[in-house]
């Protein structure tokens, strides 16, 4: 999937998480509980508001050949040398 594809997954997961945590709410009283479930959802929101303002990091590799590359071509230690 692309980023946008999992962006777009997720915010709709916060949405179902808000949905369902509201008709929860609705049977108990305005409490700690009930106002600090709210905000964290909103915080949910804004997490992926402020993540998507940057750019995805490039996943690391550590079987690349570039990882473990040092610059030095081994062909060229023996001159005549033919490639196997």
């Amino acid at each position: 999937m692309s980023v946008e594809e999992d962006v777009a997954a997720a915010r709709g997961a916060v949405d179902a998480l808000e949905r369902a945590c509201s008709s929860v709410t609705r049977h108990f009283p305005d409490t700690v509980d009930s106002r600090r479930l709210r905000v964290d959802i909103a915080r949910l929101r804004e997490d992926l508001t402020l993540l998507c303002g940057t750019k995805p990091r490039p996943v690391h590799d550590p079987y690349a050949a570039s990882f473990y590359d040092d610059g030095y071509d081994q062909l060229m230690d023996a001159p005549g040398r033919k490639r196997l």
